[in-house]
């Protein structure tokens, strides 16, 4: 089968995913999140499976949703986003079913992970991220909070202290800084990010299968025992916000390109 936002690949016991629309640095609209959920949790859950790449088209990895073109369902009773329908409905499968495939999942990152593209990132099991790439979950920018399960996945791996800082000042943090941070398992050159990359997936195709699932069953358990209610409370939260007077000013300043004028309404 095949899809118009995502590319999808099976050799060799790797399944490769790639994010596809490199016009928007892959931006998530609806159906990118129909496209990659199908993948995620029919393609790539083949047994013939072993391992799993993700990787952006064109100049980066993610950039989030896509608040130009369409990447908010909006509830015509108010016309406000329903965001509690996109998070339960087409982002959390998707996370969950990173999480819970059985088999490794690696994330290839160059140029932007950010927004929902961070925490697509975070949710892999190994993360490889080219020299010039940053990760930022910048939501507080158009008056929202991180979500995507990034509020689990974020601290899991960097710590409280880091986890507010992303959260609450929202900058971007570079590919060193991820690595020194835990964000990250690895930095690579640009050029070699790819290559390297396929080859560790390749390493992990040709691996003890049953053993990696086993660990990573018992890692989940460990680390994030509570994702099914944080995505819950994360929804509820995030839909919140994306009903304030705060979430239009900060949409509408992104898209005019100025400062928002926050009120805290």
């Amino acid at each position: 089968m095949s899809y118009e936002t995502v590319d999808w690949e099976h050799r060799d016991g790797v399944g490769l995913i790639t994010l596809n629309r490199p016009e928007t640095v892959n931006a998530w609209n609806g159906q990118l999140g129909e496209e990659l959920g199908e993948v995620i949790n029919e393609r790539a859950s083949d047994p013939q499976v072993r391992a799993v790449l993700i990787r952006g088209a064109g100049n980066g990895f993610s950039s989030g949703v896509d608040l130009k073109g369409g990447g908010l369902t909006v509830d015509p009773e108010d016309d406000r986003p329903d965001v509690l329908h996109e998070l339960h409905d087409v982002y959390h499968p998707i996370l969950r079913g990173v999480r819970t495939l059985e088999k490794p999942v690696v994330a290839a990152v160059h140029g932007a992970a950010a927004g929902i593209g961070c925490s697509l990132a975070l949710a892999c099991d190994l993360i490889l991220a080219a020299e010039s790439s940053f990760f930022s979950l910048a939501f507080v920018h158009i008056g929202l909070m991180p979500d995507g399960g990034s509020t689990l996945f974020l601290p899991a791996a960097a710590g409280k202290a880091r986890a507010f800082e992303m959260a609450l000042l929202g900058e971007r943090v570079p590919a060193p800084k991820a690595r020194e941070w835990g964000l990250v398992n690895s930095v690579h050159a640009d050029d070699d990010l790819f290559g390297d990359a396929e080859r560790l997936v390749g390493r992990l195709a040709a691996g003890p299968t049953r053993s990696y699932a086993g660990a990573k069953k018992a890692l989940n358990a460990s680390l994030y025992p509570h994702l099914e209610s944080q995505f819950d409370l994360e929804a509820d939260l995030q839909h919140a916000l994306a009903r304030t007077d705060d979430f239009a000013e900060g949409v509408a300043a992104f898209l005019q390109k100025r400062k928002p004028e926050f009120t805290g309404s």
